[in-house]
């Protein structure tokens, strides 16, 4: 059974009992998440697609931890006019592991 969820302006594909990183969400560590916004749904009743969400369906996750991701680069650099700079930007996430799909 898998479930395809919307949050933070993306779409992931999730089983029971997998771990995904997502934009980072409001919550603590050790907390629970609840998605409503399931798109497409598959079971044992087959495959169920929304309009735009699947009515009543929804899917459980445990927070893991909030941290960063690894540090990138960016380089800015104006030519003749002796202008450059070096800037780096850690993108937060949210750890989570998918408990339970529901239809």
């Amino acid at each position: 059974m898998f479930a395809v969820i919307e949050t933070g302006g993306k779409q992931y594909k999730v089983n029971e009992g997998d771990i995904i990183f997502v934009e980072k969400l409001d919550v603590e560590a050790g907390s629970k998440v609840e998605f409503d916004r399931v798109l497409a749904i598959s079971g044992n009743d087959g495959f169920k697609v929304g309009n735009p969400v699947v009515a009543g369906a929804k899917v459980t996750a445990n927070v893991v931890k909030n941290g960063k991701g690894k540090k990138i680069y960016v380089m800015t650099y104006k030519p003749k006019k002796n202008e450059k700079t070096k800037m780096g930007h850690r993108q937060p996430y949210t750890k989570l592991q998918i408990e339970k799909i529901e239809a």
